[in-house]
């Protein structure tokens, strides 16, 4: 969602006149994108902060610019923490920097914010389809930074689409905190099948994807617009985040594991070619061992192609750091997320051996040193050699070598 926003931003930035810049000390205009969803995280962002302070000392007329999720509705305190930095943004809120640059610079801004989408040449990019969320887990800070749940209607966004495919693109990833949640805010209530039909025969898309998706609203109509679609890929990720019941009710999620594990065969069962992701909170407050193995468990029985694993990180003013101590201690942590880690990666060494000597559809999307690098409708990462041009191109791989986070594979005629 932060590189959506950044690239909505830069369309604003290029339509100013300005132009970007791989070095902060020959930038007029520097912006820092936040996210503080775990605490290093922030405590990243407050790194580059502080080290761009001499930056700015040394040309006061430099702007710099915090926006994302480490600014609330409240910034007094960051502003007297960081004084050296002009404007503060919140999530999808450019005007404070474009009306900021306009009397600074003298630029006429009318009309730079009524189009954003992206100017980058991309094969694959992000379209944001539905902002904040109304889940309120415990320990989620998103809800209090970005909002509550706001869709944008169909129109809008297959209008967004239609541009980007002029651009080249081929494959756009739909972009929720909650996706599948998409559109049950609208007057006129829609879903995400809805969605990814009026935008199927878009001309010149190939691939439609989508993230991230909750439980509670993956519904059978969207399980079967996946499978019934060409276009959208056999993919889903859908956080579990805790394989224990209790843990799951103390972070608000609103099912217990039987649930998601039927769930999860509903599409199988619907969807035989689907591939899985997941996201897991380790070292939840009052988690035990007992309940740290509920998680081990579901993670073992699943088998997901790929897990987001996380420690327990409290956020200020969430449900979790007002009522619940944080007293799983951090080597406890350190050592599940460690784990977690070397189940999965066995798991996931296992699911990719099978796919020795398949040939696979692969979309290019870059090129890495010698290597073309692309994914499969599974999202498989794939390398391929070839002498020719293949950004954007769609070929048959053959996989010749696999490991656990990515495939080799050889062009097949």
């Amino acid at each position: 969602m932060n590189k959506a926003d950044s690239e909505r931003l830069e369309s604003a930035l290029d339509k100013l006149g300005m132009e970007s810049r791989n070095n902060p000390q020959s930038a007029d205009l520097i912006v820092l994108n936040s996210c503080v969803v775990r605490q290093s995280a922030e405590d990243k962002v407050t790194g580059m902060l502080t080290s761009l302070k001499p930056i700015k000392n040394s040309n006061d007329d430099r702007v710099i610019a915090l926006m994302g999720c480490m600014v609330g509705p409240n910034s007094d305190s960051l502003k007297s923490k960081f004084p050296y930095v002009d404007v503060f943004m919140r999530p999808q809120e450019y005007e404070p920097l474009i009306d900021f640059l306009g009397e600074k610079f003298g630029i006429q801004t009318e009309g730079c914010l009524s189009d954003l989408t992206s100017n980058r040449q991309d094969i694959s990019t992000y379209v944001p389809i539905i902002h904040g969320c109304d889940e309120f887990c415990s320990f989620c800070i998103i809800p209090y930074r970005r909002g509550r749940q706001k869709s944008r209607t169909i129109e809008d966004i297959a209008k967004e689409i239609g541009h980007l495919t002029k651009r080249g693109v081929k494959e756009i990833t739909l972009l929720g905190q909650t996706v599948d949640a998409y559109g049950h805010d609208l007057q006129d209530p829609r879903d995400l099948s809805d969605l990814m039909l009026a935008i199927h025969d878009t001309e010149g898309l190939g691939r439609i994807r989508f993230l991230t998706s909750h439980p509670n609203y993956m519904s059978d109509k969207i399980i079967g617009s996946i499978a019934d679609l060409p276009k959208v890929c056999e993919h889903i990720n859908l956080p579990f985040q805790a394989g224990n019941d209790e843990v799951l009710m103390n972070m608000r999620r609103g099912y217990n594991s039987s649930q998601y594990r039927d769930l999860v065969k509903r599409i199988r069962d619907r969807i035989p070619n689907v591939s899985l992701a997941t996201d897991v909170i380790v070292g939840f407050p009052g988690e035990t061992e007992a309940q740290f193995e509920s998680t081990l468990a579901m993670i073992r029985d699943i088998e997901f192609d790929k897990v987001h694993i996380a420690a327990y990180s409290p956020r200020e003013n969430t449900i979790a750091i007002r009522k619940m101590p944080d007293d799983v201690s951090a080597m406890d942590k350190k050592n599940r997320v460690r784990e977690l880690e070397e189940l999965q990666q066995g798991i996931s060494d296992k699911i990719n051996r099978q796919l020795l000597g398949r040939t696979l559809e692969v979309l290019v999307d870059r090129k890495v040193k010698d290597k073309w690098q692309g994914r499969t409708r599974n999202d498989k990462l794939v390398f391929v050699e070839s002498q020719e041009d293949r950004l954007g191109q769609t070929l048959n791989v053959e996989i010749s070598k696999t490991g656990p986070w990515s495939l080799q594979g050889e062009l097949t005629s």
